[in-house]
C-alpha cells in the first residue's frame, strides 16, 4: 500500500510538470514569471550593494523601507485593474515598466550618477513588481480546470520561483566578481522585457466577471478586496503568516550583506553567494513540494514553510560558520518552496475570482510593507544588539507564529477537503466540466443542500423553474405526462431546460429513495454558465438535443436523459 501511494505521488509530481509544458498558455505564463523574478532577485542583490557602499547596514535598511512603502500603497489601489479585464495585459505593462526602470538605473550607475536617482528608479521598479504577482496569481486559475491542475501550476511556479531565487543572486554574484552593479541592472532589465514579450501571444477564454463601470473607482474596488480579507478569517490568517515571512525576508536582505562581510569575511560577492544558497534550497524544496499536488494537508505544509523561513536564520546566529550558514540558508529556500505551493493554492481556492487579484493585491501590499519593516528592524537590531543576537531574535518570529497557527491551519485543510468534494461533484456534470476552475468554485460557493425523502417530489411538470439541481446521493425519476422518462443518479444534473429557455418545468422529478441534492439559484447558474462561451455552447447543444428527442405525446421507446 505504501509503495503504491509513493508511486501515485511520483506520478502526480511528474504530471504537474508535463501538464504545464503541454499547455502553451500556461507555459508562457510560467516562463514569464521566471523572467520577472530572476530580474527581481538580481536587482535586489545589486541594489543592496549600492546601499551598503553608501551607508552600511543602516542605509541597507532605510533603502529597503523606502523602496517598499510606495509599493505597499499602490499595489492594492491598482490591483483592481486586473479584475476588470484580461490579466495578462496588466502583466505586460508591469514587466515593461520594470524593464525600462531597471535599464535606466543601469545607465545612471554606468555614468556615475547620484545614488538617489538609482533609489528612485528602484522604487518605480518595485511598485511594478508588486503588481506582477497579484495579476499572475489571479491569472493562473483561469488557465486551469481543476484544483489538482491549479496545485500543479503552483508547484511549477514555485519551482521557477526557486530557480529564480538561485539564478538571480548567482548572476549577480558572478557579474559583481568581474564587473560592477550597472551590468547586473542591465541583465535584470533584459529579463523583465523578455517576461513581457512572452505574454503578448497568450490566448485563453477568460471566466465571466461582473461588468465594470466605465469610470474606474479604484479606491472603492480596492477597499472591497480588503473587506473580503477582513471578513474571511482563513484568508486573514494565511495573509498574516505571509506578512511574517516577508518581514523575515526583508531582514534577510540586510543579514545576507552583514553576515557575509562582518561575520564570514566573504566580502560583497559573498552576499550573492548566501542568497544563492537560499535558491539552491528552494529548487530542492520545489522538487519535494511537487509531491504535494494531491495532498489535502496544504495548511500544515504552509505552517512548516513559514517556520523554515525563520528557524535557520536564528541558528546562523548560534553557528556563524561559513559552511553551516550556507546549509542553513538552503533550508530557508525549502520553506520558500512550501509557501509558494501551499499558500498560493489556498488563497486561489478560498478567494472569489471576481476579487481574486485584489486579494492578491492586499497580499502584495502586506509583503511590501513587511519587507521594508523587516529590513529596518534588522538594521536596527544589528546596530543595537550586534549581528548574532539580531539573527536569533528576528529568526524566531516565524516559527513562533507558525506554531500558534497550527490547529487553525489543520482545520482549514478539512474545510478545503469538503469543498473539493463539492467541486468534484459539479465537474462530473458534462455541461459544467468545460468551466475553468474559478467558475466552478463560484458555483460551489452558491450551492444549497436539499434533502428529499423517498417518494417526495422535487418539482412538478408545469412549475416555474428557479433552481438547477445536481444529485449528490440517491436517485430521482424524471416523469413526463405520467410516464417514466429516465432515472438520474449521483453526478447528474437536472432543471436546466426551464432556466435556459425561460419556460415552465417540462417534467416531474420524484425521489426514488432518500436523496441528497445540491441546488443552485437560477441567477447564479445562468450568470456563470452563459457567461463562459464553451459551457454556454455545451448547454445549448444539450438542451436542443433533449427537446428534439422529448415529445410527451409520443411513447418513450428510447427515453432520453431528460433534464427538465
Amino acid at each position: 500500500m505504501r509503495e503504491r501511494g509513493t508511486t501515485h505521488r511520483l506520478a502526480d509530481a511528474g504530471a504537474a510538470f508535463t501538464s504545464n509544458a503541454r499547455n502553451p498558455d500556461l507555459r508562457r505564463a510560467q516562463l514569464s514569471f521566471l523572467g520577472a523574478w530572476t530580474a527581481e532577485w538580481a536587482f535586489t542583490v545589486a541594489l543592496g550593494i549600492v546601499a551598503y557602499r553608501d551607508g552600511g547596514a543602516a542605509a541597507l535598511g532605510l533603502v529597503g523601507l523606502l523602496r517598499m512603502v510606495p509599493s505597499a500603497i499602490v499595489a492594492p489601489l491598482l490591483s483592481p485593474l486586473a479584475d476588470r479585464g484580461r490579466r495578462e495585459r496588466v502583466l505586460v505593462v508591469v514587466s515593461t515598466v520594470r524593464g525600462l526602470a531597471t535599464g535606466a538605473a543601469a545607465v545612471v550607475a554606468a555614468v556615475g550618477g547620484a545614488s538617489a536617482a538609482i533609489y528612485a528608479l528602484a522604487v518605480l521598479s518595485t511598485i511594478a513588481a508588486t503588481l506582477f504577482r497579484p495579476a499572475h496569481s489571479a491569472l493562473l486559475p483561469s488557465l486551469c480546470h481543476t484544483g489538482h491542475e491549479l496545485a500543479s501550476a503552483n508547484v511549477v511556479r514555485g519551482m521557477l520561483d526557486s530557480a529564480a531565487t538561485l539564478v538571480g543572486p548567482l548572476i549577480a554574484a558572478v557579474l559583481l566578481g568581474v564587473a560592477d552593479v550597472e551590468v547586473v541592472f542591465a541583465v535584470a532589465a533584459a529579463a523583465s522585457l523578455w517576461s513581457a514579450a512572452l505574454l503578448l501571444r497568450l490566448q485563453y477564454d477568460a471566466p465571466p466577471r461582473p461588468a465594470a463601470s466605465a469610470r474606474p473607482r479604484l479606491v472603492r474596488e480596492a477597499a472591497e478586496g480588503i473587506r473580503v480579507v477582513a471578513h474571511h478569517r482563513d484568508l486573514a490568517l494565511v495573509l498574516g503568516l505571509a506578512a511574517a515571512q516577508s518581514f523575515t525576508r526583508g531582514a534577510l536582505t540586510v543579514f545576507s550583506v552583514v553576515v557575509s562581510i562582518e561575520l564570514l569575511g566573504r566580502g560583497e560577492p559573498g552576499a550573492g553567494t548566501l542568497m544563492t544558497a537560499v535558491g539552491v534550497g528552494a529548487v530542492l524544496g520545489s522538487l519535494g513540494a511537487s509531491l504535494l499536488v494531491g495532498t489535502r494537508r496544504l495548511g500544515a505544509w504552509f505552517a512548516l514553510g513559514v517556520a523554515l523561513w525563520g528557524l535557520p536564520i536564528a541558528l546562523v546566529g548560534f553557528v556563524p560558520v561559513d559552511f553551516a550558514a550556507l546549509v542553513l540558508l538552503a533550508f530557508v529556500g525549502v520553506g520558500n518552496a512550501l509557501i509558494d505551493v501551499a499558500g498560493f493554492t489556498l488563497l486561489g481556492r478560498m478567494a472569489p475570482d471576481e476579487v481574486l487579484a485584489r486579494v492578491f493585491g492586499v497580499l502584495e501590499s502586506l509583503v511590501a510593507v513587511s519587507i521594508g519593516v523587516g529590513a529596518v528592524a534588522a538594521s536596527w537590531a544589528v546596530g543595537a544588539w550586534g549581528p548574532r543576537t539580531a539573527l536569533v531574535a528576528v529568526g524566531l518570529v516565524c516559527p513562533v507564529l507558525a506554531a500558534a497557527s497550527w490547529w487553525r491551519l489543520r482545520e482549514l485543510d478539512r474545510t478545503v477537503g469538503v469543498h473539493d468534494e463539492v467541486v468534484g461533484l459539479l465537474q462530473r456534470v458534462p455541461m459544467l466540466r468545460t468551466l475553468p476552475l474559478p467558475s466552478v468554485e463560484q458555483l460551489a460557493r452558491g450551492l444549497e443542500r436539499v434533502d428529499i425523502p423517498a417518494g417526495a417530489t422535487v418539482f412538478s411538470q408545469g412549475d416555474v423553474g428557479d433552481r438547477y439541481y445536481v444529485v449528490e446521493s440517491g436517485e430521482v425519476d424524471v416523469v413526463g405526462d405520467g410516464r417514466l422518462l429516465t432515472t438520474l443518479g449521483p453526478g447528474e444534473g437536472f432543471g436546466e431546460i426551464a432556466l435556459l429557455r425561460q419556460t415552465r418545468r417540462t417534467a416531474t422529478v420524484v425521489a426514488r429513495g432518500d436523496v441528497r441534492l445540491q441546488a443552485l439559484l437560477s441567477d447564479r447558474f445562468l450568470a456563470v454558465v452563459l457567461g463562459y462561451t464553451p459551457s454556454a455552447r455545451e448547454a445549448a447543444l444539450g438542451v436542443d438535443e433533449m427537446l428534439d428527442r422529448f415529445d410527451p405525446e409520443r411513447p418513450a421507446t428510447d427515453p432520453p436523459p431528460s433534464h427538465p
